[in-house]
């Protein structure tokens, strides 16, 4: 009896302990339900009168809220024992649109500091500053972004793509806002986006295929559009010293309360002549021609719910050569997609599509081919949380459909619908863990599995950690960056080409205070049966692509300063499509270092240097030389503010390095397949100053 009385004043003392926290939840509109509540270890949900309440231990608490379509929020209050303790919230509204802004690349609703796969950002003020550089397109942008090249494929029309950590330019996806508008853009692409209508540029390095599918094997780039703060237009206006003239406009519409639409538009026309800088009569530079229009619609409402509509139509006609051999493309492309989010409950279903049509006319001196590349992608995603779980779930569907009117024995079609899922988990404050799968069915390549794991830890000291690693597989096309300068005519029939799988690890290691950012990155692939050009078969090449890296990025800003370094080191090794042996991949550097300083006063000038290092590089099928030779680069800027208009002075490659200061670009005889020229290892343009205005209404 004794024992029993104890044990009741002892449970007794326990409950005057506790309280009730009774909570209140409210928007401009009214009752919050299904926001996620959570105080220490308990979540709880609001009822339709957003209303919840929690039995919680006597003392100070810190309450968390969340629900997709508001911004989060932490409120603290103190419980008393035996008491009910009333507070209420206040959400804010925020459109989801608004929020994915922030980690568009990836499909968790986060900040992008808590996301475990590592997500680079090109800021809107990189972006602003290099517009101005070259507002055409986003060549430079990305060419000066750590861990990313810019590879010219065909010096005669200056055409380009995008290596990722030293893998081939075919294996990036481009996208925009999401969305893959530019279908595989081949080597061009990146030539025809002027960047003035972005608002940053996020960079997914390594194997991505499990979050985009085939086409991300190396890694992705989202370009994310501006959205229209207020009613405003811009337009620049600028010229080279190479015969360039640019011409870009951009207006933005906020639209009004009554129907929650907002728009923006972008146009531009550029043009440049054809250079032979080094007088062998054979250009250096190609000449353009190219117009480009895309609107875009914004909808958004109180519930968070939002859409995005795009459509886009570009016009370009270029050439290069000589006079007696014209290579020259015409390109005609239209697309047009959109996104929508919109809230059920305390889920969020996510409807992306887009639809892309390309035609294309090129020569190669007396030979024509013309072709058209069409792609069509659709996709829905369910996306929720559940306690210490961010999840989504989802399918898609994607069809790539080459034909060539010329050359149709390399037509293909490319039917593959997916099925993938995510989830994030924390399982304490200092640790999010990531998983993520796609399963595709290709209609050509069969059935592929492509999973991606990730971890975030959270060290002591503002430091955080970053571990990935994945799988992936790409459906093999006839397109290599040979092809891109030789075309198909020459090339045979292709035998039993198989797709190519690639598999990636990286760890990160980052610090961050208020003006200082720190980061190191080692990242290691292998590339299994890559296709390559050998004489004038297109082949899997038995054997793996193995790259090893490192990055290093630092980043200060203290007032009017803005200061960025960087290096990467790259060891890339393949086996040769020849001898079979094993050797460095040909257009890699091992180093490349990049410095950029900006001093900038938005309301009068701003002032940059910079200086960008490229190390040696393997060469192949180059009699005039085996190895490249390191170069460095400088430039500066110059923009000053004179009542609406900036002026702007830009000078890039100050040094005037030139490859064909060295060797010719022309080869001694065609070879084989039809190549003209020399590989590019090094600038072509040599010095260029470009000079304009950009006035903003």
């Amino acid at each position: 009896m004794k024992t029993l009385l104890l044990l009741a004043i002892f449970s007794l003392q326990i409950s005057v302990r506790s309280g009730t926290l009774a909570i209140q939840v409210r928007s401009d509109t009214g009752p919050v339900s299904q926001v996620e509540v959570q105080v220490n270890t308990q979540t709880v949900l609001t009822n339709d009168r957003g209303e919840a309440t929690i039995d919680l231990p006597e003392g100070p608490v810190e309450i968390r809220f969340h629900r997709i379509g508001f911004a989060d929020r932490t409120q603290r209050t103190t419980v008393n024992a035996g008491q009910v303790t009333r507070i209420e919230v206040q959400l804010e509204p925020q459109s989801v649109l608004e929020e994915e802004i922030v980690v568009t690349a990836t499909r968790a609703n986060t900040r992008i500091e808590d996301e475990p796969i590592r997500v680079e950002v090109v800021d809107q003020e990189e972006v602003d500053e290099k517009a101005i550089m070259t507002p055409g397109n986003i060549a430079m942008l990305l060419n000066e972004t750590g861990g990313l090249r810019v590879q010219v494929t065909s010096p005669s029309l200056g055409s380009a793509n995008v290596r990722v950590q030293g893998l081939r330019g075919r294996y990036t996806q481009i996208l925009a806002d999401g969305l893959p508008l530019y279908g595989q853009t081949g080597s061009i692409g990146i030539l025809q986006i002027p960047p003035l209508d972005l608002g940053q540029v996020e960079v997914i390095k390594g194997v991505a295929s499990a979050l985009y599918g085939s086409s991300a094997l190396g890694g992705s780039i989202n370009l994310v559009s501006r959205r229209p703060p207020d009613r405003r237009g811009e337009l620049l206006l600028n010229t080279t010293s190479r015969k360039g003239l640019d011409s870009v406009f951009w207006l933005a519409d906020p639209g009004n309360d009554k129907f929650n639409w907002s728009y923006t538009l972008l146009g531009g026309a550029h043009l440049q002549g054809r250079s032979d800088i080094d007088k062998d009569g054979w250009s250096d530079l190609p000449e353009y021609q190219r117009g480009l229009l895309r609107p875009r619609a914004f909808w958004s409402d109180d519930s968070g719910n939002s859409l995005l509509v795009t459509l886009g139509a570009m016009v370009e006609g270029r050439s290069g050569g000589s006079a007696t051999f014209n290579d020259a493309l015409r390109t005609q492309r239209f697309d047009g997609g959109a996104v929508g989010r919109f809230v059920l409950g305390k889920r969020l279903l996510t409807v992306r599509g887009s639809a892309m049509s390309g035609h294309y006319r090129r020569e190669f001196g007396a030979v024509i081919e013309r072709d058209r590349q069409q792609a069509f992608f659709g996709e829905a995603a369910l996306s929720g949380t559940n306690g210490t779980h961010t999840w989504t779930a989802g399918s898609a569907f994607q069809t790539d459909r080459y034909r060539n009117r010329d050359v149709p024995r390399f037509d293909y079609t490319f039917i593959t619908p997916a099925l993938f899922a995510q989830d994030e988990y924390s399982p304490t404050p200092r640790i999010t863990l990531s998983a993520s799968g796609r399963l595709d069915f290709n209609n050509r390549y069969g059935t592929f599995f492509s999973p991606r794991i990730s971890a975030l830890i959270r060290l002591p000291g503002a430091m955080t950690a970053r571990l990935s690693a994945g799988t992936g597989v790409f459906a093999s096309t006839p397109f290599t960056e040979e092809t891109e300068a030789t075309g198909l005519t020459r090339i045979l029939p292709l035998q039993d080409l198989r797709e190519e799988r690639a598999q990636s690890l990286s760890g990160d290691l980052g610090w961050k205070s208020k003006n200082l950012e720190l980061n190191g990155t080692v990242f290691a692939s292998a590339l299994r049966d890559p296709v390559a050009l050998r004489g004038l078969e297109i082949v899997n090449v038995n054997g793996t692509t193995q790259t090893v890296g490192t990055e290093f990025l630092v980043r200060f800003r203290q007032g009017h300063l803005n200061v960025v370094a960087s290096h990467a080191y790259v060891h890339s090794t393949e086996i040769d499509k020849f001898s079979g042996l094993r050797e460095i991949v040909p257009l890699t550097p091992k180093h490349t270092t990049g410095f950029d300083a900006m001093w900038e006063d938005p309301d009068r000038m701003r002032i940059g240097f910079e200086v960008y290092y490229t190390g040696l590089q393997q060469l192949e099928e180059n009699p005039y030389r085996t190895e490249s030779v390191p170069y460095w680069v400088f430039g500066i800027l110059v923009e000053r503010r004179v009542g609406p208009f900036r002026l702007f002075l830009n000078a890039e490659n100050i040094g005037d390095v030139r490859q064909t200061r060295y060797d010719l670009l022309v080869l001694p005889q065609e070879l084989p397949d039809g190549r003209r020229t020399v590989a590019a290892w090094g600038p072509l343009e040599g010095r260029v100053i470009n000079a304009g205005l950009r006035y903003r209404f």
